[in-house]
This record gives structure tokens, C-alpha cells and sequence, in this order.
């Protein structure tokens, strides 16, 4: 990896507030351990899965949450 990304990755952790810190951190060890093994990309994302933090409708309103756009269901079930 270049010298030139791995500043930019450090000044934009940098900028963090240290529990995001932590979880960059938590996700970089667990990237590590798998790509030790002889996993391919579907085997990382899928061990991957659920380490993330997000909505529970995140998979169903994605447009909402990265655009703004306005909710496309009736979250009030």
C-alpha cells in the first residue's frame, strides 16, 4: 500500500472521536484476520455481516439515508 494512502487514512481516522476510532480499529483487525485465510470477497463481506451499526431499515430506505430522499415506506407498523 502507498505511503500517500495510508496518511490519508490516517488523518481521516485522525479526525474521528475515539469510539468511531475503536470501531475503525475493531473493523481493520477483523479485515486482517480474514484475509489471512484463503477467503475470497464474498467470504470477507459475508463475515462481515452484522458488525456494522446502521437502522434496521436500512436495506429497504438506503436512498432515504445516503440522499434524503423522502422514506419510501410507512415506518409507523
Amino acid at each position: 500500500m502507498s505511503s500517500s494512502i495510508i496518511s490519508q487514512i490516517v488523518e481521516q481516522v485522525n479526525d474521528l472521536p475515539a469510539p468511531l476510532q475503536q470501531q475503525v480499529l475493531e473493523f481493520v483487525l477483523n479485515l486482517r484476520q480474514h484475509s489471512k485465510k484463503d477467503a475470497n470477497a464474498w467470504d470477507v463481506l459475508e463475515s462481515l455481516m452484522g458488525t456494522i451499526e446502521a437502522p434496521a431499515d436500512w436495506s429497504s430506505e438506503h436512498d432515504h439515508y445516503l440522499y434524503g430522499t423522502p422514506k419510501q415506506q410507512n415506518t409507523e407498523q
